[in-house]
């Protein structure tokens, strides 16, 4: 087996910290975690995780990324998949039933929101993760469209793709909010919003196939 460069090995290493911090922040929250028990848990130093990410607030921010990455993807995997739009739909809401209010990442997250109101370099790092979902529901939404007989034209029109965005930052703020209720009380239930998705899908389905008779 070849030996690893010096790049190769950084990349392992910070990825070995970084999945150690996912694992602490999840189960004990931010406050509750110190680099030292990541650092034990990763089995490096916690100079090793000063010098990969530089403070705690910077690794918590990375992790969530990632956190988001990874929902954003098993989402956007079920809602374009080749099944049958009822068959995705139901997948999406079974995914929603699963995830909305996962009691550490949801409190993960919401502890990071809370300890941001008096530092606004928190503040700035929490603005810039929600933009960031934000796109990726968009891009999920572009992504499903594409399925649903929309061109790459009509995509970037300024009317649909601002509907999009409109439409993206709406699921996201109604996710975020019925995630902190369902994380306090689980039996809330999800399907107002996956109704609502069902419709969003219906209507897109119906207005590509419109846009295909036209052509």
């Amino acid at each position: 087996m070849p030996r690893l460069t010096r790049a190769q090995r950084q990349e392992r290493t910070r990825a070995e910290l970084l999945q150690a911090a996912k694992h602490r922040f999840l189960r004990h929250g931010y406050a509750a975690t110190s680099l030292d028990d990541i650092a034990d848990d990763a089995g490096f130093s916690k100079g090793a995780v000063y010098s990969n990410f530089g403070s705690k607030p910077n690794l918590c921010r990375e992790v969530l990324e990632l956190i988001h990455r990874e929902k954003f993807d098993e989402m956007a995997q079920l809602a374009t998949s080749d099944d049958e739009l009822e068959a995705r739909v139901a997948a999406v809401s079974a995914w929603l039933e699963r995830t909305a209010g996962d009691v550490g990442w949801t409190m993960l997250e919401l502890e990071f929101v809370v300890l941001s109101r008096n530092n606004p370099e928190l503040g700035e790092m929490i603005t810039a993760l929600r933009n960031e979902a934000a796109t990726m529901i968009v891009e999920v939404l572009q992504s499903m469209s594409a399925k649903l007989g929309f061109t790459e034209e009509q995509l970037a029109g300024s009317d649909v793709a601002a509907s999009l965005a409109d439409l993206g930052n709406l699921l996201l703020s109604a996710g975020i909010g019925l995630g902190i209720q369902r994380a306090v009380d689980p039996s809330v239930p999800t399907r107002p919003m996956t109704d609502a998705f069902g419709h969003l899908a219906k209507l897109l389905a119906v207005m590509g196939s419109s846009e295909d008779d036209a052509d």
